[in-house]
C-alpha cells in the first residue's frame, strides 16, 4: 500500500502543478494564496484563449470499466470489438496530454468525487484524494454525494485532499452550521486563477434541494438558492474587474441551461450531477451511445452574450477538453471542444490494431489512452487488497440484469436500450426490494409486509454469470441501514407519490424513483401529483388486491429515505412520529443473504414489478 506522505512530494513534480500555477482562493473576508509562487495578474486589455480540461461524477470509480460492461464498437463493417475504458490513471494521463499540448489550461472537477464504488467503501476517500492530487485540479466543486457521510465525513476527505497540492474546494451556496467541522476554512465561494496574465474567476455551485434531501449534511448546514448565489458572486467578481467567469456547478445539465439564461456576467458553465453525455459524435451507429446534447451546448445570458456549457458523463470515463476564446472585453468569441472517451487498447489483437487506429481517428470523441504509470502503480496497491476481499463468488445471475433508475432511463453499457427499462425500470432495484422484504425481520422475528427502495441507492448491474462479493457491494455501496416503518395504506400511497414527484422534478433526483416488493401500481406522468397512481395493489397470502388505505402495514426500507431524504416526505413524517425500528443492519446484508438463499438470481416475473404500466411525462 502506498503511503500518502511519501507520495505528496512527488505529486507536483510528476503531474501538473508547475511553478506558474497561481491559485488565489477568495472568500468575503479573506484572501489566501495556496502556492508560494505569485505571478502578476493584470486587468484584461487583450483577447485571451484558454483550455479547460474537466471531469465530474467519478464516484470513486478509480479503475477502468471492462468485462461485462465493456464498450462494443463497430470498428469495421464486419468487425465488432469490445473495449475497456476509463479509469483514473487514464484521466491523469489525458489531462496531462491536454496540458502539454495547450497554453493556459485550467483543470476542473465538478463534484461527486466520492461514494459509489469499492474504493470508497474500503478507503473512505483516501484513494480518491490521492488520485485527484495527481491531476492537481485548479478547482473542485462539491457535489451532493460529498455529504453522504455528513459534514464530518466530508471534512475527513477534504483533509486528505488538502495534504496534496491544495486544490481549492468551492461551494458558494453551502453555509456550514455553527457546529459543523466544515465551518473553519474548508470551503470557499470562488477562486481567482491567473491565466495568460489575466484573471479568471471560478465559482462553485452545489445542487441545493437534492443535497439537503438526498444526502446527509448536518442539520445546521444550509444550502442557498443556486441562481441568486451565483449572481451574487458574479457581481462581486465583476466589481473586482474580473470579466471572465466560470461556474463550476453540480446542478444538472438541464438546470445549467436555465442558469445560463437567468444570469448576467457568466461565460462558461462546467457542470455535473446529471451524468450527462454530451457530443453528437457519440450518436454514431458504430459507437451507439445516446448523448443528451452538443459539446459544448451554447446558450445566451441576460447580457445577450454567449455561454458555453459542458459536462463529461461519469465514472472516470471521459475527460472534456474545451477551448474558449475571449475578446478584450471578456466576451466569448469562440467556444469549441471535444469530450474524450478514454479507451484501452490493451486487449486489441495485433491484427486488429490498424483497423482500430483508423476507427478512432475517424471519431474525434474516442481516444486511445495509456494509463499514467504513477497513477496506475498507486491504484495497483489498492487493487491488491480490493481483489483479495471481494473476489469471492457468492451466487450466479441467470441473465443480464439492468440497474436502471426509473422507467425509460438508460444508464449502463450492459443495458443500453430504452426497452430494457420499459415499462418497469431496472430489474436490479426490483430484486433489491425483494431481498429487503424477505431477509429483514422485526423484533418479533416477522418479515415486513412491504419493501421500498429508491433506485438511486442501487448502483450497478448484475451481468450474467458469477456474482462476487464485490459485485454485490457495487450494487449497494453506501453505508445505509435497514429500518422498518409502521404506516397506513394511505401513507404508503402518499410516500410513492412523494418519491415519484421528486424523481421527475428538475430540482429533484431521478434516483428517488421507488421500487417495491409486494406493492405495485400503474403510473401516468401526464397527470398532476396525487392523480398519477392507479390500481395500487398489495400482495397478501399470495394474492394481489387493492390496497386498504386504512389498514396498517410494516414497510422495510433504508434509513436514508426513511428520514425523509430523496423526497420521501411522508416517510420522514412517519419516522418523526416514532413509528420506526432501526435494525442497524447495513443495507447490503439482505442482498448478500438473498443471493446465498436463492443461489441463482433471475429477473422477477412481470407481475411482481412495482411499476406495472407507465405513461411518460408530456414533452
Amino acid at each position: 500500500m502506498f503511503k500518502r506522505l511519501a507520495l505528496v512530494a512527488a505529486v507536483a513534480a510528476l503531474v501538473g502543478c508547475d511553478g506558474n500555477d497561481e491559485v488565489t482562493v477568495v472568500n468575503p473576508t479573506q484572501t489566501t494564496t495556496v502556492t508560494e509562487i505569485v505571478t502578476e495578474t493584470v486587468t484584461a486589455t487583450a483577447p485571451l484563449s484558454m483550455t479547460i480540461a474537466h471531469i465530474n461524477d467519478h464516484h470513486s470509480h478509480l479503475g477502468e470499466t471492462g468485462g461485462f460492461d465493456a464498450l462494443s464498437l463497430q470498428v469495421t463493417a464486419d468487425k465488432e470489438l469490445d473495449f475497456s475504458y476509463g479509469g483514473f490513471p487514464r484521466v491523469v494521463s489525458k489531462i496531462k496530454d491536454i496540458k502539454n499540448a495547450n497554453d493556459n489550461v485550467l483543470k476542473l472537477h465538478a463534484g461527486d468525487a466520492i461514494t459509489g464504488d469499492l474504493y470508497y467503501i474500503l478507503y473512505e476517500g483516501t484513494a480518491d484524494a490521492q488520485m485527484m492530487d495527481l491531476v492537481c485540479f485548479d478547482a473542485f466543486a462539491l457535489g451532493n454525494h460529498e455529504f453522504d457521510e455528513g459534514d464530518a465525513g466530508l471534512a475527513k476527505f477534504l483533509d486528505e485532499l488538502a495534504m496534496g497540492c491544495g486544490t481549492p474546494v468551492l461551494a458558494a451556496n453551502v453555509v456550514p452550521g455553527d457546529t459543523s467541522p466544515l465551518k473553519d476554512g474548508y470551503l470557499e465561494p470562488y477562486t481567482i486563477k491567473s491565466v495568460g496574465g489575466q484573471q479568471v474567476g471560478i465559482i462553485g455551485i452545489d445542487i441545493a434541494q437534492k443535497t439537503k434531501n438526498s444526502s446527509n449534511p448536518d442539520e445546521g448546514t444550509e444550502f442557498l438558492d443556486e441562481l441568486e448565489t451565483a449572481q451574487l458572486y458574479i457581481d462581486e467578481l465583476t466589481e473586482m474587474d474580473v470579466n471572465k467567469i466560470i461556474l463550476l456547478t453540480h446542478y444538472q445539465y438541464a438546470n445549467d441551461l436555465d442558469l445560463a439564461q437567468g444570469l448576467t456576467g457568466v461565460d462558461v458553465i462546467v457542470g455535473g450531477d446529471s451524468h450527462s453525455l454530451l457530443g453528437e459524435g457519440f450518436a454514431d451507429e458504430a459507437i451507439g451511445l445516446s448523448p443528451e446534447g452538443d459539446y459544448p451546448t451554447m446558450e445566451t445570458n441576460l447580457d445577450g452574450d454567449p455561454v458555453c456549457i459542458v459536462q463529461a458523463w461519469q465514472y472516470s470515463a471521459i475527460v472534456g477538453e474545451l477551448h474558449v476564446d475571449f475578446d478584450k472585453d471578456g466576451v466569448i468569441t469562440n467556444c469549441e471542444g471535444t469530450p474524450h472517451l478514454l479507451l484501452s487498447d490493451e486487449d486489441v489483437a495485433a491484427e486488429d490494431m490498424q483497423d482500430v487506429m483508423t476507427f478512432v481517428q475517424a471519431h474525434d470523441v474516442l481516444s486511445l489512452v495509456k494509463p499514467d504509470p504513477v497513477a496506475q502503480s498507486m491504484l495497483a496497491g489498492y487493487d491488491e487488497e480490493v481483489d483479495e476481499l471481494f473476489s469471492e463468488v457468492i451466487g450466479t445471475s441467470s441473465e443480464d440484469l439492468c440497474q436502471g433508475r426509473k422507467p425509460g432511463q438508460v444508464r449502463t453499457a450492459l443495458c443500453p436500450n430504452e426497452e430494457d427499462y420499459l415499462p418497469s425500470g431496472g430489474a436490479v432495484p426490483q430484486i433489491v426490494a425483494e431481498a429487503f422484504r424477505t431477509q429483514v425481520k422485526d423484533l418479533d422475528g416477522e418479515i415486513p409486509d412491504l419493501a421500498i427502495q429508491n433506485g438511486g441507492g442501487v448502483r450497478d448491474d448484475l451481468p450474467e454469470g458469477d456474482i462476487t462479493l464485490g459485485g454485490a457491494y457495487d450494487v449497494l455501496p453506501f453505508g445505509n441501514t435497514m429500518v422498518i416503518l409502521t404506516m397506513s395504506g394511505q401513507e404508503v400511497v402518499d410516500s410513492i407519490e412523494d418519491a415519484i414527484d421528486y424523481a421527475y422534478s428538475p430540482e429533484g433526483s431521478s434516483g428517488a424513483y421507488p421500487y417495491a416488493s409486494y406493492l405495485r401500481w400503474d403510473l401516468d406522468m401526464t397527470k398532476e401529483k396525487g392523480q398519477r397512481l392507479s390500481n395500487v395493489e398489495v400482495k397478501t397470502s399470495g394474492e394481489w388486491a387493492a390496497i386498504d388505505l386504512t389498514a396498517e402495514f410494516t414497510v422495510v426500507t433504508n434509513n436514508f429515505i426513511a428520514a425523509g431524504r430523496d423526497g420521501y416526505i411522508t416517510f420522514g413524517e412517519v419516522s418523526a412520529d416514532g413509528r420506526i425500528f432501526d435494525t442497524k443492519t447495513r443495507y447490503v446484508q439482505p442482498l448478500l443473504d438473498y443471493i446465498e438463499e436463492v443461489s441463482v438470481v433471475s429477473r422477477p416475473a412481470a407481475s411482481e414489478f412495482s411499476t406495472q404500466s407507465y405513461i411518460a411525462p408530456a414533452e
